[in-house]
């Protein structure tokens, strides 16, 4: 077990912050309790206060979990450069001002977010979990719990597209089919992905079926952690053209909009009550 302190971070608003799917608040746990299939393991971390813990080895945690959760990024200072006369944008940091940006696993990430064109969290979840159950290696965590590690490349590549309709994915399975091949067949580099420069990373995803330029900027934020990346679904977009008629301020936050919008994303969501139902696209 280990045991971290930090005011920023929030089991629960990063379970349902909309940019991971395989993390979910444990059922009949205490509060602030979730279970994570990340990265071929299994982790169930818990929170009192600003204490969380996380029931790895530490150096499980060091290698892992640590990053994963950018632990090492101050939040606090993030929030504390917004703006005092922007109340919208000072209201949405405070509410959600748990909330981590995730450093995911990119070929998950781009899978996921493929998926989740057009579809609400609980059925992208569905799907995730179909698929993984269907093509990825079974494995038994430490306390007994069964879980699936996510498909390699290779695994889906060999699916057919009628197979991959079983998963419930719809129009999304010939997406998957023809990315997968495309990566099996190293047609684009994963690795090529991890450029730097997010505009060049940004261009390469989009030569991927079924990637559009929001799907992108969320596999850049959530995976490649280029946090000037800003995606913009309907929630955003009316978000913007409600408090920022004007144009949002990316200037002021060139190299932190990101984490801002997962802040917007976040309250606007809670504020409609489309919380676990909303649409992501």
């Amino acid at each position: 077990m280990v045991k971290t302190v930090n005011d920023n971070f929030s089991v629960s608003q990063i379970c349902r912050s909309g940019q991971c799917f395989r993390m979910d608040e444990l059922e009949g746990g205490k509060e602030g309790a979730a279970g994570l299939v990340a990265y071929g393991k299994y982790l169930e971390l818990s929170q009192t206060g600003n204490e969380i813990c996380f029931d790895c080895t530490q150096e499980e945690y060091d290698g892992i979990w640590k990053s994963y959760f950018d632990m090492e990024t101050d939040y606090a200072s993030i929030i504390g450069r917004i703006d005092a006369k922007d109340e919208y944008l000072t209201a949405a940091a405070a509410f959600g001002s748990g909330i981590r940006i995730l450093r995911q696993d990119l070929w998950e990430t781009i899978i996921s977010f493929i998926i989740s064109q057009q579809n609400n969290i609980k059925r992208i979840k569905k799907c995730i979990r179909l698929l993984c159950e269907r093509y990825g290696e079974r494995r038994v965590a430490k306390n007994g719990c069964v879980y699936y590690a996510f498909p390699t490349p290779e695994e889906l590549a060999k699916a057919s597209i009628e197979d991959l309709y079983a998963c419930n994915l719809g129009y999304r399975s010939r997406y998957i089919h023809e990315t997968a091949n495309a990566v099996y067949r190293r047609d684009i580099s994963l690795e090529q992905l991890r450029t730097p420069d997010y505009e060049e990373a940004r261009k390469e995803l989009l030569r991927l079926c079924g990637v559009g330029a929001k799907v992108a900027d969320c596999i850049c934020l959530f995976a490649l952690h280029k946090t000037e990346a800003f995606p913009k679904d309907t929630h955003i977009n009316k978000v913007l053209a409600s408090r920022y008629p004007g144009g949002f301020p990316f200037d002021r936050y060139a190299d932190c909009s990101g984490i801002l919008q997962q802040y917007i994303f976040f309250y606007d969501l809670n504020r409609t009550n489309f919380v676990g139902s909303a649409n992501l696209e």
